[in-house]
């Protein structure tokens, strides 16, 4: 699932595109992709894009007749850039192409999902708070505001497992499964550290990996097209989707733990001191 980083670094690609550029087309290929009706997706067409925004992991194209065309990638939903959109005409329940987007200067792209699971979600808004997700967003990690005091209290009373504090996007936007993972390997925290119990060292430490972990990706992810975000993502992990290989920091194994459809991965060595999680698939409660 594309997360802050990624998006981001697909926001920072689109700006530098699509701004100041009229919008020739707009055509939803996938139908359950598409959330809203009033304004219409034909709205968008004629309009010249004024500026491209991430809420958490919404990316927001806004356009100068006041309509903003906003979309969620989900699990599986990727943007794919054309220099040159192609003139095939996009057949639905065909192809995984959702949305195709044309640009008066030739260029475009189309929004994607693979898989059979379909939860991408395309919304033409007039203002990008009527987005239910988006009006539910906790605060984003990185922005300035966002000190050690404001996360603590976050954690506050949250007799909850961290690792689902990390990714509950009412609590903290933009963080999912890959980069909570991450996070809590720089930590050295277990991923079923109860938030409530953390002390002020534990709430230091987790507060710092936070930010430096999200910081480091978002730069790692700036300046890449599209094409080659997922595969940047893949490199800088350490721990997440590494089960089986050498801890990065310790030389340990990294392991997994599986849910019904994904996982989590962590080092025992440097988070756990040294035991091995339950499996889910084996056992209902993790000791």
């Amino acid at each position: 699932m594309p997360e802050m980083p990624e998006v981001q670094g697909l926001v920072d690609f689109l700006r530098g595109r699509v701004v100041g550029v009229e919008v020739t087309r707009a055509t939803v290929s996938a139908i359950s992709a598409l959330k809203t009706y009033d304004p219409p997706i034909t709205a968008l067409v004629g309009a010249h894009v004024t500026g491209v925004e991430r809420h958490g992991k919404f990316v927001d194209i806004a356009t100068d007749n006041g309509a903003h065309l906003v979309f969620h990638l989900a699990k599986a939903g990727w943007l794919r850039w054309y220099e040159t959109l192609p003139s095939t005409v996009v057949r639905p329940g065909k192809t995984p192409i959702a949305l195709r987007v044309g640009l008066a200067d030739g260029s475009g792209f189309d929004l994607t999902e693979a898989g059979t699971k379909k939860s991408l979600a395309v919304h033409v808004v007039g203002d990008p708070a009527d987005v239910p997700g988006i009006a539910r967003l906790g605060p984003d990690p990185l922005d300035p505001g966002f000190d050690r005091d404001t996360f603590a209290g976050l954690l506050a009373d949250r007799r909850t497992q961290i690792k689902g504090v990390l990714r509950d996007q009412s609590i903290i936007a933009g963080v999912g499964n890959a980069y909570s993972d991450e996070i809590l390997h720089v930590a050295k925290m277990s991923p079923y550290a109860l938030a409530a119990g953390l002390s002020v060292d534990e709430i230091d430490r987790l507060y710092a990996a936070l930010r430096d972990t999200l910081a480091e990706a978002v730069t790692a992810a700036s300046g890449k097209p599209p094409a080659e975000l997922k595969d940047a993502k893949r490199r800088g992990m350490r721990v997440h989707g590494r089960r089986g290989e050498a801890c990065p920091v310790c030389g340990g194994e990294v392991k997994s733990v599986f849910f019904a459809d994904n996982s989590l991965e962590y080092c025992p060595v440097c988070q756990t001191g040294g035991k091995i999680l339950a499996d889910r698939r084996l056992s209902r409660l993790l000791k």
